[in-house]
């Protein structure tokens, strides 16, 4: 197994180059005298957060946004330990699940938002066409460093190591495996050359800063479990009402055509 370390361009920076490519300004911090909910959100949520943020600001004036984006796993760890999070947006349910059942958010208070998808990507530059390989990709000369988030505590990493067990590719691959923290870390080393091929979100594929650079494999639903993303509203919660108003508009209808605009599945709205 091999390990990268971050290097110069770490998460933020690519958080901040997918905002400056979606022109929607920030990624944070509330204007004086404005009320602000702080959320904790799975690092594939970014590209279509930062484009609903306008939206929902301009909708809920002096209501404020403040996302802090990683690993579900990692926020999952820091919410048991008290962080000042009001409202979670995990990839999968388990985490938000757990969390009900340790008695940090009320059962009614979780509530799925969108169905996530996996995705296999490469630089366009790349001499691995993973629009016709697909999860063979992994078996190309070029493929000497395969990028997946940790599935220690990422669900996409899981994923990406569920789909090549059903493909029949995991111990294969695994000596060449390299491991994110989150998926974007993931991504981030396929965008920067330290890897050469990557399992990642298809948001993050699809998303302004990205989504011309390289080429995209989608991942069959059938080979994953399914990433069921989940959010919760935490008892801790400084402001109950806006944190309510957040998820009312994450599952809106006005929101739902964001969610598919980034590969996101919304059935049912």
């Amino acid at each position: 197994m091999l390990r990268l370390h971050p290097g110069p361009l770490r998460f933020a920076a690519l958080v901040v180059a997918w905002v400056a490519a979606a022109g929607v300004g920030s990624t944070g911090g509330a204007e004086a005298g404005s009320r602000t909910l702080a959320i904790a959100a799975a690092s594939d949520l970014a590209p279509v957060l930062e484009v609903l943020r306008p939206t929902f600001e301009r909708g809920h004036p002096g209501l404020s946004l403040r996302i802090s984006y990683g690993s579900s796993g990692a926020f999952f760890a820091q919410l048991q330990s008290g962080a000042p999070f009001e409202v979670f947006l995990a990839a999968d349910l388990a985490y938000p699940r757990k969390l009900v059942e340790l008695g940090l958010a009320a059962p009614q208070d979780l509530f799925v938002y969108a169905r996530g998808r996996l995705a296999v990507w490469a630089p366009r530059a790349s001499p691995i066409d993973v629009e016709a390989l697909g999860l063979r990709s992994v078996l190309h000369p070029a493929a000497q460093r395969v990028a997946i988030a940790n599935p220690r505590h990422a669900p996409y990493g899981r994923a990406a190591e569920a789909a090549l067990q059903t493909a029949g590719l995991l111990d294969r691959v695994r000596p060449r495996l390299v491991y994110g923290e989150n998926v974007a870390q993931a991504t981030q080393f396929v965008d920067t050359g330290a890897a050469d091929l990557g399992f990642i979100a298809l948001s993050l594929a699809l998303s302004p800063a990205l989504r011309d650079r390289g080429r995209v494999f989608e991942v069959p639903l059938d080979a994953y479990p399914p990433l069921e993303q989940a959010g919760l509203l935490l008892r801790s919660a400084q402001d109950p009402e806006a944190a309510r108003a957040f998820r009312s508009f994450l599952l809106s209808a006005e929101a739902a055509g964001f969610w598919r605009r980034f590969g996101f599945l919304v059935a049912g709205r």
